[in-house]
């Protein structure tokens, strides 16, 4: 059974974020989808990925290419993970059910702090993903650094 990680974002955007969360997890030999809800939203940040130094490449692509199953990051809005992903994240409120959870290895939940319904939103996910059984933990950025500020075994 993997984690759900909240990652409450307040000092750092997604774009800088994000790159940093997905280095670690393909070290970790994971395959990643990273799921949005908005397609274009999704294009954004495939070329703000390009766009990032050189020495920190990170291979990936969009879902609906031919080769969805070869990228080692597929930035999708579908359920679906064609790439095989065993880290799945989740961006601007996405759907994420406890099954999906329980089949993969780390879920990963980034939220803007900066945004009411954002807020609302992840805490609305963390209530029904603790209540059905998932393990989670609650990072912040508050002081600066990353701490992690809550935890749920699950049960």
């Amino acid at each position: 059974m993997g984690d759900a990680l909240f990652y409450h974002l307040t000092r750092t955007p997604l774009e800088e974020t994000l790159p940093i969360l997905l280095t670690k997890s393909l070290a970790a030999g994971w395959r990643v989808a990273v799921r949005g809800r908005d397609a274009a939203r999704l294009d954004w940040l495939d070329r703000q990925l390009w766009l990032g130094r050189p020495e920190a490449f990170l291979p990936h692509g969009l879902s609906g290419g031919p080769h969805d199953a070869d990228q080692p990051v597929l930035l999708t809005t579908g359920t679906d993970l064609p790439n095989g992903a065993t880290c799945l994240m989740t961006i601007d409120g996405a759907a994420l059910e406890p099954a999906e959870i329980t089949a993969l290895d780390r879920v990963c939940i980034l939220f803007d702090g900066h945004d009411p319904d954002a807020l609302a939103h992840a805490r609305g996910q963390w209530k029904a993903l603790t209540a059905a059984g998932v393990r989670a933990q609650y990072w912040s950025q508050d002081s600066g650094k990353w701490e992690k500020k809550a935890q749920s075994d699950g049960a």
